[in-house]
């Protein structure tokens, strides 16, 4: 661990993503982004769950439908 890293703690490995339909942009590199849901570190090469209208990267399909049922709790007509 350098300076750098001291100074910036491990907040310093946290990337600042733009979340698309079907892309992501990276507007301050870093490793990882974190859960939403579970709290977990997604290295960005394995990010492949996101939602785009709320900003938010999910673990994986579990925590995306966890997400999605909370904010559907009737169905949501699905």
């Amino acid at each position: 661990m350098n300076a750098y890293d001291k100074e910036l703690g491990q907040s310093g490995d946290i990337a600042l993503v733009q979340y698309g339909d079907g892309e992501i942009s990276v507007l301050r590199p870093g490793r990882f982004v974190v859960c939403a849901v579970s709290g977990r570190k997604i290295p960005l090469e394995a990010l492949r769950y996101w939602n785009p209208k709320l900003q938010e990267a999910y673990a994986g399909p579990a925590e995306a439908l966890a997400r999605w049922r909370e904010l559907n709790p009737e169905g949501g007509g699905a």
